[in-house]
């Protein structure tokens, strides 16, 4: 399982350090080797963020998630996006940027950290967001019940994870964004700026989450359907009147496919956010754009491989509360991004907030599990 799982990123390792040998010496085989590690430390939680939502999709779509979705990830966000920043925000051509970067690298870097206020902004809108979803929803199983039992309450007022979200965007918009940190320790007024794409980020989740989640209900939908229709039951009429049964509505696959296409792109977008901080932490290594895609690049097809294991392995079934460290971890992640639109935090205290919220929430896991063997049931933890 270990070996089926994790050979593509075995074997990109492989390939991908001697590339970096070859390209560099020995010397850019040790950068690699610690952007990897830097990549996989932040980006943990995303991974079982990640395992949620795909073990709701289908094998082929697990495969889309670890074949084309990796290319997106390697070099549309760890390749690509650092460029499309520098040509945005330079107002330069993508050739332009791309010369820039292999011909200029400190003007580079400097061009990505002046951009960091609105990345900051957009993919820590985007995760508070997911956090506050995840906080406000009314669950079953609880891991700290006596925070997520009276919030589930308070969730059943419409839209207050959007109010909340759009109110800790205006206090950062009137702070840390009045003294955004820029190249060579500058401070300079983002207010706009960090306001527009925070807007952007929550717009984002709006449209992508909002999509995904109508397709999910709508496979419930159909589900349920057909196991009435299997029960002789007449199966409910749609809005329209038709029967939804699969005879005078859209057919079951095609809401599986559309339902799936959704949640990728969904899954596409968190990945996205979770590489904001990457990327920008990347430069403190090296500002040498080929081994930064080759080490962030072997750290993010980890990160999906152990993706798909937890999946395949149905450790979030087995652990339960691990969902809830990593939302937890999601959260201080959104508020840390918008932290560092001013201040500078070191990527290993981002990366240690996440192991620490997920060990903890694995061991109160085991602990629950324990519980349940010795027959005193699994009583949620404290």
């Amino acid at each position: 399982m270990v070996l089926k799982t994790f050979g593509w990123a075995f074997g990109f390792t492989v390939l991908g350090l001697a590339v970096a040998v070859l390209y560099d010496g020995w010397a850019a085989l040790g950068i690699v080797a610690i952007l990897t590690v830097l990549e996989v430390s932040l980006s943990f939680d995303n991974a079982v963020i990640n395992a949620g939502i795909l073990k709701k999709m289908s094998a082929f779509w697990q495969k889309i998630f670890l074949t084309i979705g990796v290319l997106i990830a390697v070099f549309g966000m760890r390749l690509a996006f650092p460029v499309v920043i520098v040509a945005v925000t330079a107002k330069l051509s993508p050739v332009s940027a791309v010369r820039l970067a292999v011909d200029d690298k400190d003007r580079y870097q400097q061009l990505v950290t002046d951009a960091h206020p609105s990345i900051a902004a957009f993919g820590g809108m985007f995760l508070l967001m997911i956090f506050l979803n995840f906080l406000f929803e009314d669950r079953e199983i609880t891991w700290l019940s006596w925070i997520e039992r009276p919030l589930a309450r308070l969730g059943r007022v419409d839209s207050l994870s959007v109010c909340l979200s759009l109110i800790v965007l205006l206090i950062a918009s009137m702070t840390v964004a009045t003294h955004a940190h820029q190249h060579g320790g500058a401070h300079a007024d983002k207010a706009q700026t960090v306001l527009t794409s925070g807007l952007a980020g929550l717009v984002t989740y709006l449209i992508v989450g909002g999509l995904s989640s109508f397709f999910e209900n709508r496979i419930a939908d159909e589900e349920e359907a057909q196991e009435d229709a299997r029960k002789d039951i007449p199966a409910p009429s749609g809005g329209d009147g038709k029967p939804r049964d699969g005879r005078g509505g859209p057919s079951f696959a095609a809401l599986t496919g559309r339902a799936a296409f959704f949640m990728f792109l969904y899954l596409e977008v968190i990945d996205a956010s979770f590489s904001f901080d990457g990327v920008i932490g990347a430069f403190a290594i090296t500002n040498d754009i080929v081994l930064m895609a080759l080490g962030l690049g072997i750290g993010a097809l980890y990160v999906r491989s152990l993706t798909v294991y937890l999946v395949r392995q149905g450790t979030l079934d087995d652990y339960v509360y691990l969902e809830h460290g990593a939302h937890y971890a999601i959260g201080a992640l959104a508020v840390i991004l918008l932290v560092t639109i001013q201040y500078q935090i070191s990527e290993i205290i981002t990366g240690l907030i996440g192991v620490v919220l997920i060990a903890a929430s694995f061991w109160s896991s085991v602990r629950r599990n324990r519980r349940i063997a010795a027959g005193q049931g699994g009583r949620d933890a404290p």
